[in-house]
């Protein structure tokens, strides 16, 4: 609940004036059926004195004969029911606008938490629940906090002056109207607790299906290469069967509700036009009387079923909340941070480090340590699962160590700012992501006022120069989603030009060359040499042709250092000799292609 109503601080005033006016509304309801009360009293020569209060009744009656009362009476009833149009117009109006701003807040504070929430979580997130969370359980915790919370006050207030309207003219009369009210309510709680409970699973299953429907989406080519169609739509109908189970049992329990609301409500109408005929017959109240309490009980009976379903809607509500809370609450990797924004310039540092996932016993990294020096280009090789990328995670913060030291220009990575360190070293992941953008605005992704030079210069290094302008629109032409319009090797080759338009110190490369063909691949390197020799680059890759060239090569083997050197100093050793030999009919052609050269 708390978590549910903390929207409303900043909507506070507009929420009061709300609930003033929907207050005034139901107030002036209740004079409706006292108005046409009091035109019948008027007709028939009856008793006035309980329909309209004296400062009304006594002006109308004033005006004239019966007919010019009636008329009047009439009149006063139209202009009250248009005041209260107007009325309804700007709570409806505050509503809308309240639901609105809350939702929007609610999607902004959701989006900002998932943003920084750390890698590690989101890395294993279900990213249909994320969406699920961010749609549609924000849209049933914003209207329940912006409309039907006022709805609910809209009933207490309507039940509230519907009793005091009705005791001033008959304590039998309200009587009957309060009786339904303790059933209604017992009704109403245990209704609440069990579709809460329901929603939940309701919302378990939906999720499941969102999160199905969109790996189907985004692995649809994998799905019709494997002519796997058919398993995937009986998953898909499997799942949405047991989410129509659930809201099924939701929407039974709420079926029910109704009709024994409206059996119990028709009861105690009939009952109340027995009751009150037999007190008109014994003289205790009049025909326009008991025309009046008919009309007030409406505003006790009527607002009571309607419990049923903002008490509905307030379930999903809490459910919603506490599924937003769940993400909004998890702590922000920028927690635990560093203040330092010292200048950077390359220079690296890993002194024993450890590192092991949590839902592993083992260390991945074990006693980690090497130097990079400001400007080298350093390869990293190793077997897989050996933690080469996890170097590259741990030095950008991604992952945090536990145990040792990462230093940059001989300062703890612990102590530096970790979206500055990010902006100091770039990386280049083997699957790189793509927006939904043209070739220019994916190159030019962080900074949208780049200069077209710059762009050029850049596609041309990643050699990519030549293939966007045999693209009928160039630069302008539209990558699809997550660049499913591109080949693998396009793909990478424009996140390479992405990175080489920022200055950023320390390039990482994590085996984002492995879609490129041999040629391709060397004369990257060589443009990449000739374009800015103060950059270090760490190039991960299982390619030794293209780990041969670098300055340094660390060779990992089972989470430890096994060997540092040049690619002389280490083809007769160890790992790398083992890797050198299986890839070494390549050389060949790798010499082929540093012969040819490059006119970058």
């Amino acid at each position: 609940m708390k978590s549910l109503f903390k929207w409303c601080k900043k909507y506070i005033l507009h929420l009061i004036i709300t609930l003033l006016l929907i207050t005034l509304l139901e107030l002036f309801y209740s004079y409706l059926s006292k108005f046409i009360g009091f035109g019948i009293a008027v007709i028939k020569g009856e008793d006035v004195s309980k329909t309209l209060p004296s400062f009304i009744s006594k002006p109308l009656l004033s005006s004239g004969d019966t007919p010019h009362i009636v008329l009047l009476t009439g009149l006063s009833l139209a202009s009250l029911q248009l005041v209260r149009s107007i009325m309804r117009f700007t709570t409806n109006y505050l509503t809308g606008d309240i639901t609105q701003n809350i939702s929007r807040d609610m999607r902004i504070s959701f989006y900002d938490r998932v943003v920084d929430l750390p890698y590690s979580y989101l890395n294993n997130a279900d990213t249909g629940d994320l969406i699920q969370r961010c749609t549609s359980d924000i849209d049933s915790a914003s209207s329940f906090v912006g409309s039907q919370m006022p709805a609910l006050f809209d009933t207490l207030i309507t039940v509230v002056v519907g009793v005091w309207q009705m005791s001033r003219i008959s304590w039998q009369m309200m009587l009957v109207g309060l009786v339904i009210l303790p059933i209604t309510i017992i009704a109403s709680i245990m209704y609440f607790k069990y579709v809460t409970k329901k929603l939940e699973e309701v919302e378990e299953k939906e999720s499941k299906m969102t999160q199905s429907i969109q790996e189907d989406i985004n692995s649809i080519r994998v799905v019709k290469a494997f002519a796997n169609e058919k398993y995937e739509i009986d998953k898909m109908d499997k799942l949405n069967k047991e989410y129509c189970k659930e809201d099924f049992k939701v929407n039974k329990a709420m079926s029910l509700y109704w009709a024994l609301s409206d059996t119990v409500t028709l009861l105690q109408y009939f009952f109340a036009v027995l009751i009150g005929i037999n007190l008109t017959r014994k003289g205790m109240l009049t025909s326009s009387e008991m025309i009046v309490c008919l009309g007030l009980l409406e505003m006790i009976v009527w607002p009571m079923r309607a419990l049923g379903r903002t008490v509905s809607n307030f379930s999903k509500a809490l459910v919603a909340s506490k599924r937003i809370e769940e993400i909004i609450s998890k702590p922000s990797e920028f927690e635990i941070n560093g203040n330092l924004k010292p200048a950077i310039n390359g220079d690296i540092e890993f002194n024993n480090v450890s590192f092991k996932f949590d839902d592993e016993t083992s260390h991945l990294l074990d006693n980690v340590s090497f130097k990079i020096n400001h400007g080298e280009i350093v390869a990293i090789v190793g077997k897989t699962g050996s933690g080469k990328s996890t170097i590259c995670n741990l030095l950008t913060r991604f992952l945090e160590i536990d145990n040792g030291e990462i230093l940059i220009n001989g300062i703890s990575i612990r102590n530096i700012d970790k979206k500055y360190l990010r902006q100091n070293i770039r990386i280049v992941l083997q699957d790189p992501f793509l927006y939904s953008k043209s070739v220019y605005e994916n190159i030019s992704i962080m900074d949208s006022n780049m200069s077209k030079e710059k762009v050029i210069e850049a596609s041309k290094v990643a050699n990519v120069y030549d293939e966007i302008q045999s693209f009928k629109n160039g630069y302008k032409t539209l990558v699809g989603e997550k660049g499913t319009t591109l080949s693998g090797g396009q793909k990478q080759r424009l996140a390479i030009a992405r990175i080489l338009t920022s200055d950023s110190p320390v390039l990482i490369f994590d085996d984002s060359l492995s879609a490129l063909d041999t040629k391709t691949d060397a004369l990257i390197r060589q443009a990449l040499k000739k374009r800015n020799s103060n950059q270090t680059m760490i190039i991960i890759t299982h390619r030794i042709t293209t780990a041969k060239e670098a300055d340094k090569i660390i060779v990992l083997n089972n989470g430890t250092v096994e060997a540092i050197g040049n690619h002389d100093e280490l083809k007769d050793n160890g790992l790398y000799k083992e890797l050198w030999s299986l890839q070494g009919k390549l050389e060949e052609e790798f010499k082929n292609v540093l012969e040819e050269g490059s006119d970058l």
